[in-house]
């Protein structure tokens, strides 16, 4: 049990990496801060495109790019925007590939989630607001888009869950995130404490969301959405 603890568990050995994970912890929060509002941005300007237009073609183009991003593999993604773009004369910063890489993935993934929220709004309720007088504009902002919000909320914040824990990718740019940091320290002192370290750090951080989160649908469930 000893040779365990000291394993995995060394109290020692995570104080010394202690500052090491709090930076990188740091710097997964600034690439999260980052890359979710703009996958939302990417998400909700598809979905309401998708939603809004009357072109069928612009419909199956929005379908076509959800589909083949939701396919691609995330991490290929990001080393093909990193290390593909300098071949036609585009130098992308780390940061910059991996906003890119990520708003093109998780665009789509928003995108349907949201989708669904608008389409599931009654019709009826957008022909009383123009009836009193909404512009279209009008209508969406202050009518649709708040209940569509609300309705899809649990998964907004799940895939935003993801995305938080998907900033490891950063690694394969050569950012210290948390995860990298981790392993860092892991090969350093051959010891796997700081990947455990990390895991108790991810998980303090995203146990209370999900706890939220299972809050919101228990709630939407028993008020029958």
């Amino acid at each position: 049990m000893q040779e365990i603890l000291d394993t995995f568990f060394n109290p020692a050995v995570a104080a010394q990496v202690l500052p090491m994970l709090l930076s990188g912890l740091w710097m997964t929060v600034k690439l999260a801060a980052l890359i979710i509002p703009l996958g939302l941005l990417g998400g909700l300007a598809l979905a309401l495109a998708h939603t809004q237009t009357r072109s069928r073609k612009l419909r199956i183009a929005i379908n076509l790019y959800v589909d083949f991003f939701r396919s691609f593999p995330q991490l290929v993604l990001v080393i093909f925007v990193s290390f593909a773009t300098p071949f036609i004369g585009i130098e992308l910063s780390p940061v910059v590939a991996l906003a890119i890489s990520f708003m093109l993935s998780t665009s789509a993934y928003y995108c349907e989630i949201l989708r669904a929220g608008i389409t599931a709004i009654p019709p009826g309720q957008t022909e009383a607001a123009r009836s009193t007088g909404m512009s279209a504009a009008q209508t969406l902002r202050h009518v649709v888009l708040p209940q569509a919000f609300r309705n899809v909320l649990p998964d907004l914040l799940g895939n935003s869950i993801e995305i938080f824990k998907g900033t490891s990718l950063a690694s394969v740019l050569g950012m210290s995130e948390l995860l990298y940091s981790a392993q860092s320290a892991q090969s350093v002192l051959f010891n796997p404490t700081p990947l455990v370290l990390a895991a108790a750090i991810y998980l303090a951080l995203l146990w209370p969301a999900v706890r939220f989160i299972s809050a919101l649908e228990s709630s939407r469930r028993a008020q029958g959405g």
